[in-house]
C-alpha cells in the first residue's frame, strides 16, 4: 500500500472537496423552483436532479472505493473530480430540465467518488494522531458544507442566478484536482483481487430506479394500477438478481456475510430511516417555504429557513457520543428517533395559516432526533465488527445513506403531490392543498420514524461505545453524511 505526498496537502485537497460536493448536494432543493421556471420543467420532474443524484451515488460508492484500491486512489479521486467538473458545467449550461437532471445524475456518481476516495487517501497518507486529527477535520468540513449549503444556494439565486452555485462548484473542482496532483502520491491495495463487481452496481441502480419510479408516478397511475405494481415487480426481481451475483462474484460488492449481523442490520436501517426522512422533509420544506401559496419566501430566505436543521444536528452531535458512552447507544438512539417522530407529527397539523414560527420547534425537534439517532448508529455500525470488517460496514451504512434519501424523498414528495392535487380537485385553496401535502408526507416520515425505534429496541443490541473523543464528536457530526470511524470500531467479535 503505498503511502508519501504532503499530509497537509492531501488533508487540503480532500476536505476542501468533500466541502464543496456535501455544500451542492445540500443546496439543491433550494435551487428547484428557480430551475423550474428557468426550464419550463415542472418540479415535480426536477425531483429526480434530487432523488436520481442519491440513487446513483448509492450505486457507485462502494464501487468506486474498490476502484481506487486496484487501479490507485488518487486516479480515481481525480476522475471523480474531473466528472463533478463537467457535471456542474453541463448544469450550468443546461436550458433544459432535462439536461439539469442528466447533469445531477453524473453528479451522483461524482459526488460518492470523491468521498469514498477522498477519505481513503486521507487515511492511508497519515497515521496514528495525526490521522484521527485529520479525519476528523473531514468528518467537521463535510459538516460545514451540508449546513452552509442551502444559505449559499440561496444567496447567489439573487445574485448570479441558480446557475452561479454550479460555476464556483466547478471552480473549487479545479483547484482540488491541481492540489490533488501537486500534493499527493498514488496509492492501490496491492493484495486486494483486481476483479470488480461492476454488474452488482448496475443490479443496486436497477432496483432503486423502478421503485423510485413507481413512487413518482403512483399518484398518476394509482398504487395498486399495472404500472405501478410492474415497476415495484422490476424492482423486486433485480434485487434477488443483486442478492444472487453477490454470492458468485470473487470480491462482492455487499458481503452479505455481514448481513448475519443483526446490531450491523439494525444499525444499517435505522441510519436509512433517519437519513430517509430527513432528506424527504427538507426537499418539500425548501419547496413550500419558497411557494408563493404557502410562505413565498425568496431562495435566500428559504436557505435561512432551513439553516437551523442542519445546525442543530450539528450543534447536538459532537455530545452524543459521550451521552451514548453513559446511557448506552440503543437508549439515544430510541430518544431520537422519539423525538424525530414528535417533530413529524407536530408539521402532520400543518395548517396554510401557519406561519414561520410555527414550523421552528418541530424542525429543530427532528434535527436534535437525528443528530441523537444517526451518530450511535454509525458507531453501532462499524464498533459491532472486527477490524478486517469495519470498511465493509462502513461501505453499507454509506450505501443505506444514499438509498434513503432516494426513495424517502421519491415518496414524501409522491404524497405531497397527490394530496395536493386532490384536495385542488375538491375545491381547496392552493394555500390549503399545500399545507395538506405537507402535512400527509410528514405524517408518513412520522410512521417510518417511529419503525427506528423499534430497531433500537430489538436489533440494536449491547455493543461497545465510543469513548467520546474529539475524533468520535467529528464522526458523530458527519454521522448524516458519511461513516467515519470512531474509537470503538472494529471491537466486534
Amino acid at each position: 500500500m503505498g503511502r508519501g505526498g504532503s499530509a497537509t496537502g492531501v488533508l487540503a485537497a480532500t476536505c476542501l472537496s468533500t466541502l464543496v460536493v456535501n455544500a451542492n448536494t445540500s443546496a439543491v432543493s433550494i435551487l428547484l423552483p428557480a430551475i423550474s421556471e428557468d426550464t419550463g420543467m415542472s418540479v415535480d420532474t426536477l425531483q429526480w436532479a434530487v432523488t436520481g443524484y442519491s440513487l446513483v451515488g448509492a450505486a457507485v460508492i462502494i464501487t468506486s472505493g474498490s476502484l481506487g484500491d486496484v487501479f490507485g486512489r488518487k486516479r480515481i479521486f481525480q476522475v471523480g473530480l474531473a466528472l463533478f467538473v463537467v457535471s456542474c458545467v453541463l448544469i450550468a449550461l443546461a436550458e433544459t430540465g432535462g439536461m439539469v437532471i442528466a447533469g445531477r445524475l453524473v453528479q451522483g456518481a461524482a459526488g460518492a467518488t470523491i468521498l469514498a476516495c477522498g477519505l481513503s487517501l486521507l487515511t492511508v497518507a497519515t497515521s496514528g494522531d495525526q490521522q484521527l486529527k485529520f479525519v476528523s477535520l473531514w468528518g467537521a468540513a463535510a459538516a460545514v458544507g451540508a449546513a452552509a449549503g442551502p444559505l449559499l444556494g440561496g444567496l447567489l439565486v439573487d445574485v448570479t442566478g441558480w446557475q452561479g452555485l454550479f460555476w464556483i462548484d466547478a471552480g473549487v473542482a479545479v483547484v482540488c484536482m491541481v492540489l490533488t496532483f501537486v500534493a499527493i502520491a498514488e496509492s492501490r491495495d496491492e493484495g486486494r483481487p483486481r476483479s470488480i463487481d461492476f454488474l452488482g452496481t448496475v443490479l443496486v441502480a436497477l432496483t432503486l430506479a423502478p421503485l423510485i419510479y413507481g413512487f413518482t408516478k403512483s399518484g398518476d397511475w394509482g398504487w395498486l394500477s399495472a404500472a405501478t405494481l410492474g415497476c415495484f415487480a422490476a424492482s423486486v426481481v433485480a434485487g434477488f438478481l443483486f442478492v444472487m451475483t453477490e454470492k458468485r462474484v470473487a470480491v462482492p460488492l455487499l458481503d452479505l456475510a455481514l448481513l448475519r449481523n443483526r446490531i450491523l442490520v439494525g444499525s444499517t436501517l435505522a441510519i436509512l430511516i433517519g437519513a430517509g426522512t430527513i432528506n424527504g422533509l427538507m426537499y418539500l420544506l425548501s419547496l413550500y417555504f419558497q411557494n408563493p401559496a404557502a410562505l413565498g419566501f425568496s431562495p435566500l430566505e428559504a436557505g435561512v429557513a432551513t439553516l437551523p436543521a442542519t445546525v442543530g444536528l450539528v450543534a447536538v452531535a459532537p455530545f452524543v457520543p459521550k451521552l451514548a458512552n453513559k446511557l448506552g447507544g440503543r437508549q439515544v438512539i430510541g430518544v431520537g428517533f422519539i423525538a424525530m417522530v414528535v417533530g413529524f407529527v407536530v408539521i402532520g397539523f400543518t395548517e396554510s395559516s401557519w406561519g414561520y414560527t410555527a414550523f421552528l420547534l418541530p424542525i429543530l425537534a427532528i434535527a436534535v432526533g437525528m443528530g441523537l439517532s444517526n451518530g450511535p448508529s454509525s458507531s453501532a455500525a462499524t464498533s459491532c465488527v472486527p477490524q478486517e470488517q469495519v470498511g465493509g460496514a462502513s461501505g453499507v451504512s454509506n450505501m443505506a445513506r444514499y438509498v434513503g434519501a432516494a426513495v424517502a424523498t421519491a415518496l414524501a414528495a409522491t404524497i405531497y403531490g397527490s394530496v395536493q392535487a386532490n384536495q385542488l380537485d375538491d375545491g381547496a385553496s392552493p394555500g390549503d392543498a399545500l399545507a395538506a401535502g405537507l402535512a400527509a408526507a410528514s405524517w408518513a416520515m412520522a410512521v417510518i420514524s417511529a419503525l427506528g425505534i423499534l430497531l433500537a429496541l430489538v436489533a440494536i443490541r449491547r455493543h461497545k461505545a465510543a469513548q467520546g473523543t474529539a475524533q468520535d464528536a467529528a464522526a458523530s457530526a458527519a454521522a448524516h453524511l458519511h461513516t467515519i470511524p470512531t474509537t470503538a470500531s472494529g471491537s466486534g467479535s
